[in-house]
């Protein structure tokens, strides 16, 4: 299918027309920002792995009931999707306190939520994205509160699909944005994308240096490159690093679970990492607690 003028271009992708006037052309481009476009920069074939991956997702998603604009993929990069009157918000779902809900609450990111929360933004970069509640939606005419009530119904219903899907090949999704349209008909449909571009799938990671005399641990969660880049300057004294990117096999994904380990003993520190389950880590830990240790993780 032919792609016809630039409708519409953001910071990942671009909108075209196409021959048929109800389908538009998505091409997911390489760009990469942060910030609302604050910090800029390119991921090689990222707009390639974003299609694909909405695209998988979108299809789990058709199998469980969930209406979506995707229709097909004629290149690696490119998506035919249904024509939809985008509504102006970005439903926010969170399962894991993290980034700003954890900063506006003062909670510590990485605590499970008790219930999956919703939150609304006003898609509007001019604005900054401004949060919402259900009375301003209603106020400004975006969406009634028959719309609402749909667009959470099929939110909650894509994260417990989503949620159990990632959880089968050990990803934790901690929170994650959605789009929605109407059709000609009015009915709410699923729009956007699914990718790493608008959810939060969490790495544990951390860098140990050392020059032989300290030892100098850093460990967090998030996008890898943010966790190491405090650390970078000073590769520069260091005579040995070890790194290591993985969520905790066992435990909660929290910083204080990632890897490396820093242990104190009777002949300096060291710092180590490993790979892999333990499977009798819960025997190994009980017996080791009964005799006084005290530790200072959840994982194995």
């Amino acid at each position: 299918m032919a792609q016809k003028e630039a409708l519409y271009e953001g910071k990942a992708k671009i909108i075209y027309a196409t021959e048929n006037p109800d389908e538009y052309l998505v091409y997911y481009k390489d760009d990469a920002t942060a910030g609302n476009g604050a910090k800029r920069g390119t991921i090689a074939d990222k707009g390639v792995m974003n299609n694909k991956m909405t695209a998988f997702f979108f299809d789990l998603l058709a199998k469980e009931g969930i209406p979506h604009h995707y229709l097909s993929m004629p290149s690696d990069r490119e998506m035919i999707v249904k024509k939809l009157t985008i509504i102006p918000l970005e439903v926010i779902i969170r399962n894991v306190a993290a980034g700003s809900l954890a900063q506006r609450l003062g909670l510590e990111e990485g605590v499970p939520m008790p219930f999956p929360i919703i939150e609304y933004c006003y898609k509007n970069d001019e604005l900054g994205d401004p949060m919402l509640n259900r009375y301003h939606i209603r106020a400004v005419k975006i969406a009634t509160d028959e719309e609402l009530d749909e667009i959470e119904r099929m939110s909650l219903k894509i994260n417990d699909v989503l949620t159990k899907f990632l959880k089968t090949k050990r990803v934790d999704l901690i929170d994650f944005k959605l789009e929605f349209g109407k059709a000609s008909s009015g009915k709410i449909i699923l729009a956007d994308e699914i990718s790493p571009d608008n959810c939060r799938f969490w790495d544990s990671a951390g860098i140990a240096l050392t020059d032989g005399y300290w030892i100098d641990v850093k460990k967090g969660m998030g996008l890898v490159t943010e966790v190491f880049h405090e650390q970078l300057p000073r590769l520069d004294n260091a005579k040995i690093a070890i790194g290591h990117v993985r969520d905790a096999t066992t435990g909660f994904s929290l910083a204080a679970n990632a890897q490396p380990l820093r242990v104190n003993y009777a002949g300096g520190a060291l710092a180590l990492a490993h790979n892999g389950d333990l499977t009798n880590a819960g025997l190994i830990r009980r017996d080791l607690e009964s005799k006084g240790t005290v530790f200072q993780t959840t994982i194995d």
